[in-house]
């Protein structure tokens, strides 16, 4: 009786008498029920049978590489954050085929020119979900309380670049061989690569030598191996002894080539191939056996030919001698531009610190010989185009992107036995920007048109 009188004395349960409808209320609780059970159902069954569920749910609708869409519009309308100029401006540098639209055009898209826009989604992964985090890029692990530099996507200013997609990638490299061919910051790049293929695939551990520079990965569902092969100048280079012993600097002869990953080129099917941080010191250059210049020296006899020329002759080098490889008929090689870094009021050993929270919002002039650097890997990579031997090069130019991500480093948050209490403002925390390098490298990886990179040019 209570209850009757508590639902009569709704209007919405009362009938222009006055009198209670007894009906129409138990129509509507059964509905109510019918409509609670179906919803416990549907989601009791979404979440038994999804590993994880809700970045699954979020990421269900992925953005194709075609003109932006209403809601990058809106998106980019709302953010106060960032302004919306174009930050360093390039000619196009890829051509993507994207969806058919119903006049069939093709689309203009240079993926390495854009903005970083707020992420409302997140990473794919946490340094939970992904155990293969080593403690050098685990920066929450080692003490970093902000962790909004996570939480950017890269917008390409003339297409979307869809998030990563385990799946697809996976299905992209099927029965194929990759390597990372480079130094830590290749290896970085492949960190954060099985970290975003472990959400499709757990990867068995096959090799590691014992300092942890070469590296073998299997995925058995889909016979993919992934490598990384360590070189410092990608060409042959030996540490310069004075007195005997060895120091910090190197002898680089860039017309040769280091074998240690030269040899095992034949057995690969991409080889992404990087250089750049060990450039950035003292070093001495040869060519046919005799001192051409050096890096950062002030000796009367030796000209000092600079960091972005030595970069770009070894970039060229290793370019020619894969356009030459007899062996390496089906190779497709990507170039990945130099990484830059963020080290302010001093460098690594000096009290240098990169402890900025979000990104830059415009280009910094002081970072522009790092531009150089970059200018120089094009300048490389044109010239091969222009003569490779029916072999496919492509580039990944992250140089751009990467500047304007000064809070995307470990700074004091890492782990390394051997450099304990040093900044570290080259590497890159996982998860963290480094993550586009690889949602780059899938949307170059499932462009088809093998010129889609012809006009390439410099600026």
């Amino acid at each position: 009786m209570q209850s009757a009188a508590i639902f009569e004395n709704l209007p919405y349960y009362t009938n222009r008498n006055g009198k209670g409808n007894g009906m129409q209320i138990g129509k509507l609780v059964l509905l109510y029920a019918l409509w609670a059970f179906a919803a416990t159902s549907f989601f009791t069954v979404f979440i038994l049978y999804s590993p994880n569920p809700f970045s699954n749910f979020m990421f269900k609708q992925r953005y194709p590489l075609t003109k932006n869409t209403n809601l990058s519009a809106l998106i980019l309308e709302n953010d106060t954050t960032l302004p919306h100029q174009n930050p360093f401006k390039s000619n196009p540098a890829t051509i993507i085929n994207h969806k058919k639209e119903s006049n069939d055009e093709k689309i203009k898209c240079d993926l390495f020119e854009g903005k970083w826009i707020p992420d409302l989604y997140g990473p794919m992964y946490t340094n939970w979900s992904c155990p293969l985090i080593p403690d050098s890029r685990n920066c929450p692990k080692f003490g970093r309380e902000n962790v909004d530099y996570m939480n950017w996507r890269w917008m390409p200013n003339e297409c979307e670049l869809p998030r990563f997609d385990a799946k697809t990638f996976l299905s992209t490299v099927r029965g194929k061989k990759l390597a990372f061919i480079g130094d830590s910051l290749a290896r970085n790049q492949m960190d954060s690569l099985l970290c975003l293929l472990s959400q499709g695939e757990t990867p068995k551990d096959v090799y590691t030598d014992d300092l942890d520079r070469y590296r073998t990965f299997y995925f058995p569902s889909h016979d993919f191996t992934l490598m990384a092969y360590w070189t410092t100048h990608l060409t042959f280079s030996e540490a310069k002894k004075v007195n005997g012993s060895k120091t910090a600097m190197f002898d680089i002869h860039l017309d040769k080539i280091d074998v240690n990953w030269a040899q095992k080129l034949p057995t690969l099917d991409y080889a992404v191939i990087s250089i750049g941080q060990w450039f950035n010191r003292k070093n001495y250059l040869y060519e046919g056996g005799k001192v051409i210049g050096c890096i950062y020296c002030d000796e009367p006899d030796v000209p000092n030919l600079g960091f972005p020329l030595a970069v770009g002759k070894a970039m060229g080098k290793a370019l020619e001698y894969i356009n030459d490889c007899q062996e390496c008929r089906g190779l497709f090689t990507l170039a990945r531009t130099f990484s830059p870094s963020h080290f302010e009021y001093g460098t690594w050993n000096e009290g240098g610190k990169c402890n900025r929270t979000s990104p830059y919002t415009e280009k910094q002039d002081e970072y522009d010989f790092q531009l150089e650097v970059r200018k120089s890997q094009v300048k490389a990579f044109e010239k091969i185009k222009k003569i490779r031997d029916g072999k496919r090069f492509e580039i990944l130019d992250i140089t751009r992107a990467m500047l304007m991500r000064p809070d995307g480093h470990p700074d004091i948050n890492w782990y390394h036995k051997y450099l304990q209490g040093h900044t570290d403002c080259i590497h890159w925390c996982l998860p963290g920007p480094v993550d586009v390098w690889n949602e780059l490298l899938l949307a170059v990886l499932q462009n088809k048109d093998g010129n889609s990179m012809a006009q390439t040019q410099l600026k």
